[in-house]
């Protein structure tokens, strides 16, 4: 028996095991980085189908589908899905899959707590679904929760949801943590930092930025809970308290939330345009710094969220200035992404469409992003749909699209086979004209002064509306087109080669297709892509 352990022992290491156990217990950062993966689109589906409740009682003026208590539920939940449920564990599971293989290390450095920071995530979010089963519903005052909505006059069930979001922080903080740890210990000899792909960047400087806003989100989620059961009065201004401070407090996390969302991407676009252009990146260290910049940045402008709240001028000028001047790391990365394509022999295949599309696409919702930092102009934009319209240009065609981009482009390493290029291209046209007809006019809708989170709306607002609705549901019933790519791909498809792309470089693609169940047994022989051919 003994003997028979020792080999299964011994054995074990080599392969996964079978069956169930085999996620529920792995340790090993590709089987964890598909967790994270496949959870994050079936969330992507969950809060897709709550944004298609929203736009169908949007089709028209007047009550058609839903009370305007569900609406808000709606809301509140499509939110909090999309940004913690669908993106951030998307990025996560990117991390997870890329990160050793683009290091050279054999996984993550603390594999055991990277199965922990999963499974903690099933549980919060069945916790805050679960809310809208309970009487009194689920969180009804919007995805930023401010009080006193959130406290004073919030149904019972806020409580779960409390619950829900310190999981998934102490999940956030968890990943980032084995991701910092990974990246500063475990790099190949030979590799230093500035010699790490864009994407390991990326992450580093967002794990940073995970560790330092997640207790700000636990912190203001317990004062909540204090508020509603022990009697404080953080938020109430009958006790000495005041609403605003929770906007501060929430908005200090909520800032950078927004960069921890678009940061990765960045560095997904800046190994996919290098190689669909068959050129090096155009200033990596200055990538490099910028994204260090955006991140600096960003603990600086959270007040930009609160011009309407009655901020003295001073306080005014100061976020609309450094609001701004974000804007100049920001610029510096499309700058060198156009360079880089600049005289490049580029193709077009689909991870490079999705590339191209979140360049363009993010430029215009940095665009209005600045239209909003300017504090007088923002009084008119505050709480309109133009803001719903800057954010998902900003989170849509920004980090869904580069999610996508990263699908298509390493699916065929990470499976071995290559996934029908011609449905990848259908998929990207439906998304593209689907993500523009959705929310472009809602820009004008907000010019024209249509308050945000509201089920019913004046007459004006009805052609719009009809139209962001028929774009909704085609950029919706779209991703199934991509469901059926991925499975498909998975399945069979074409035998991929280890190289994969032909501009292609960088250590994950020096691995088999699919990689071995460890990457590398043994550290790989670092040498910097550009270094050979000067």
């Amino acid at each position: 028996m003994g003997s028979l352990e020792q080999t299964v022992h011994s054995t074990g290491h080599h392969g996964p095991a079978s069956g169930i156990t085999r996620w529920l217990y792995t340790t090993n950062h590709k089987d964890i980085g598909t967790l994270y993966l496949i959870f994050s689109l079936t969330m992507f589906f969950i809060g897709g189908c709550m944004a298609l409740t929203i736009r169908a009682e949007l089709f028209q003026p007047g009550l058609q589908l839903v009370r305007p208590e569900f609406f808000n539920q709606m809301t509140t939940s499509h939110g909090l899905i999309m940004v913690f449920g669908a993106v951030m564990p998307a990025f996560v599971g990117l991390a997870n899959w890329l990160i050793p293989m683009m290091i050279g290390a054999p996984d993550m450095a603390l594999p055991r707590m990277n199965n922990w920071s999963f499974w903690i995530l099933p549980f919060a979010f069945f916790m805050m679904l679960s809310t809208l089963l309970m009487e009194g519903g689920g969180p009804n005052f919007g995805w930023t929760f401010y009080a006193p909505l959130s406290t004073t006059y919030a149904p019972p069930s806020v409580t779960f949801f409390i619950f829900a979001v310190h999981m998934m922080g102490i999940s956030s903080i968890m990943g980032a943590i084995n991701v910092i740890a990974t990246i500063l210990n475990m790099r190949t000899p030979g590799m230093k930092l500035m010699d790490m792909p864009l994407f390991v960047w990326t992450w580093l400087i967002t794990a940073f930025l995970l560790i330092a806003v997640m207790p700000v989100l636990a912190g203001v989620v317990t004062m909540m809970l204090m508020d509603i059961h022990f009697g404080t009065s953080f938020f109430d201004a009958a006790g000495g308290g005041d609403p605003v401070l929770f906007q501060h407090v929430f908005w200090f996390f909520g800032h950078p939330e927004v960069y921890i969302m678009i940061l990765p991407a960045f560095g997904v676009v800046s190994e996919i345009i290098p190689t669909f252009a068959r050129k090096r990146l155009f200033g990596y260290t200055s990538m490099v710094y910028a994204t260090a910049s955006i991140a600096i940045l960003s603990f600086i402008v959270w007040a930009h969220h609160m011009f309407a709240v009655g901020m003295p001028l001073a306080g005014e000028l100061f976020f609309m200035y450094t609001t701004m001047l974000i804007a100049v790391p920001t610029g510096v990365k499309v700058f060198n992404w156009v360079a880089t394509m600049f005289r490049g022999s580029m193709t077009f295949e689909t991870p490079m469409l999705f590339a191209l599309a979140f360049v363009v696409l993010f430029t215009i919702g940095g665009f209005s992003g600045l239209m909003l930092a300017i504090a007088p102009a923002d009084f008119q934009y505050h709480d309109t749909y133009f803001v719903v319209a800057h954010f998902h240009y900003v989170l849509v065609p920004g980090s869904v699209f580069a999610i996508m981009a990263a699908a298509y482009f390493w699916l065929p390493k990470w499976t071995g086979h290559m996934y029908n290029e011609s449905m990848g291209k259908l998929h990207f046209w439906l998304s593209f004209i689907g993500v523009n007809v959705t929310f472009f006019p809602m820009h004008f809708l907000g010019l024209a002064g249509m308050p945000r989170r509201i089920p019913d709306y004046a007459l004006q607002f009805a052609d719009f509306n009809m139209v962001a609705t028929f774009g909704a549901f085609l950029f919706g019933f779209s991703q199934l087109v991509f469901v059926y790519n991925v499975i498909s791909c998975i399945r069979s498809g074409k035998q991929a080669t280890d190289k994969v792309w032909e501009g292609s470089h960088g250590l994950e693609w020096t691995l088999p297709s699919p990689p071995p169940y460890h990457s590398f047994t043994e550290p790989p022989v670092f040498k910097h892509p550009y270094k050979e051919n000067g």
